[in-house]
């Protein structure tokens, strides 16, 4: 099986940039077809079943950060050692991340099989949405391992400068989620109707083959991950390293699901419509910031090669390169969703109330999309130059002094619209202090 090792170290800045976002374009593509998919079958089932998926999301979103701040740990040590060719510490670095990531996933398995009806309560879930979460959760944690090992190993394999190969991963899950999903659901042909635990159980099996095909690439094609005898201080010291980064970069990616999970709190006071409204409005979100998703995913191997090769200025252009693209893509999605919201919001679910909340939501929070790319690429890039405890402490400045206490003063006179305002109001704002700091630091 061929290799697609990148050496970004060498070349024209713009092209290595493009070269590695069109794959990943369609991986990040694939996962949101992904969980709009389970949005759009769990909406024929009704607004109860679809709130109480609205209701999870902050939770899957904050596990799903965890993982994949593992993920940008690992990727941050082992593009910095492939950019010096440091090939001992690459595969050294590989299998300690993903032995890390088998023992989170028992950890938070076992734990939170046990506090479901608690979480969910808090985030004001009631008695009747909590027969449906548990439903779905109970199967979704099990699914753990085929969740978070694939987001690590992915991580590992874009380091190396390869975007193909876990595009491909994920267009496989997104595929057969896709097929699944209904079947499940349904209970069409030979399958059983499992309602929204079938769409559980079909995102658990979508990512158990992910699961096979990430370790045979990493085991069998790159050869980087090596189980062999090996004395505890030195896989502590991996973990320590890896840790440095992820902890920090998962507090970062925890800010999403943090936000949303207030954004549901502030929400379930109109209204179980309003938080599914909510629900589909984020998930559409998800398709149309696929490519500022997809190109802040790149950054982190692309700028830890050029820093363990010691070429900063190529950082620098990729960083300019990277606005200009961003705000132009933002610009396009903003008009465009400005025009189709209406149309698109009824695909979901009839139900006339969500639609207008998810029509409110497209046509605002869209103002801020440069904004939230050039966030999001900047603090990939912090990662990459070890520097993550200052990208998640800006981050936090931007949830905790910047939206909390503007969403509630906003919420408290304007409603739903003064929910909305004040993350349009927090991404401007914390996306040009993240970039002013990354230009800064370099």
């Amino acid at each position: 099986m061929t290799s697609y090792r990148n050496d970004l170290t060498e070349g024209k800045v713009s092209q290595s940039i493009i070269n590695l976002t069109i794959p990943m374009i369609f991986g990040t593509l694939s996962m949101v077809v992904f969980n709009i998919t389970d949005t759009y079958f769990i909406g024929q089932l009704g607004s109860e079943e679809l709130a109480a998926v609205s209701f999870t999301f902050p939770v899957v979103l904050i596990i799903n950060s965890i993982a994949l701040g593992m993920g940008i740990g690992t990727s941050s040590l082992i593009s910095r050692a492939y950019g010096s060719g440091d090939k001992e510490g690459l595969m050294r670095i590989a299998t300690d991340s993903l032995v890390l990531s088998l023992a989170f996933v028992i950890l938070t398995t076992l734990v939170g099989l046990n506090i479901i009806d608690q979480i969910f309560t808090m985030l004001g879930a009631d008695s009747k949405m909590l027969i449906y979460i548990r439903d779905y959760m109970s199967i979704w944690f099990f699914g753990m391992p085929f969740v978070v090992i694939p987001m690590v190993g992915n991580s590992i394999i874009r380091a190396l400068g390869d975007t193909k190969t876990p595009s491909v991963v994920m267009v496989v899950a997104a595929t057969m989620n896709v097929i699944l999903d209904p079947l499940l659901i349904f209970g069409i042909g030979v399958f059983p109707q499992m309602g929204i635990r079938g769409a559980a159980l079909a995102t658990v099996i979508s990512r158990m083959v992910t699961f096979v095909f990430s370790l045979y690439i990493l085991m069998i094609r790159e050869k980087i991950i090596k189980f062999r005898f090996r004395d505890l201080t030195s896989i502590v010291v991996s973990w320590k390293g890896i840790l440095y980064v992820a902890v920090p970069s998962a507090l970062v990616r925890m800010i999403t699901p943090l936000s949303t999970g207030i954004v549901t709190r502030l929400l379930s006071q109109f209204g179980n419509e309003t938080v599914a409204g909510y629900g589909v409005g984020t998930r559409i979100e998800f398709f149309t910031l696929a490519i500022i998703n997809a190109m802040s995913s790149i950054m982190v191997p692309f700028a830890g090669q050029n820093y363990g090769a010691g070429k900063i200025d190529r950082i620098r252009e990729g960083m300019r390169v990277a606005r200009k693209m961003i705000f132009m893509y933002g610009f396009f999605i903003l008009i465009l969703l400005n025009f189709t919201a209406r149309f698109i919001a009824p695909i979901f679910n009839d139900n006339v109330e969500v639609q207008k909340v998810t029509i409110l939501y497209l046509s605002i929070i869209p103002i801020s999309y440069g904004f939230q790319g050039m966030l999001l690429n900047n603090v990939a890039i912090l990662n990459a130059i070890n520097k993550p405890i200052q990208a998640a402490g800006l981050s936090a400045m931007q949830m905790t002094a910047v939206y909390l206490p503007i969403a509630l003063i906003l919420s408290s006179y304007f409603g739903i619209f003064g929910v909305f305002g004040a993350l349009v109001v927090a991404y401007i704002i914390g996306g040009v202090a993240m970039y002013w700091y990354t230009w800064k630091s370099l």
